[in-house]
């Protein structure tokens, strides 16, 4: 019996560890990803950087605030695990 449990609780902070690294892995490519498409965006129309760069740091923030939802999920589901309730 304990060992299922500490069974259980080994797997969900491994799952809630892998979960907060995929999602700072995707985050920084969606990022990365934004950023070099803009730059060449802007080396093709040079007239329209402001509305590029503005319309890229929008949605760079957007990512990062999806990312840090994920990653306090993962925190979340880590701390339950632990025996630490919220």
């Amino acid at each position: 019996m304990l060992t299922s449990i500490l069974l259980t609780a080994g797997m969900a902070l491994m799952g809630a560890g892998i979960g907060a690294g995929i999602v700072a892995i995707g985050a920084g490519l969606g990022i990365g990803r934004i950023g070099g498409q803009a730059m060449e965006s802007i080396a093709r129309q040079p007239e329209a950087a402001g509305k590029i760069q503005t319309a890229m740091l929008i949605i760079a923030a957007l990512i990062e605030v999806v990312s840090l939802f994920a990653v306090v999920v993962c925190l979340l589901i880590a701390l339950n695990a632990g025996g630490i309730a919220f």
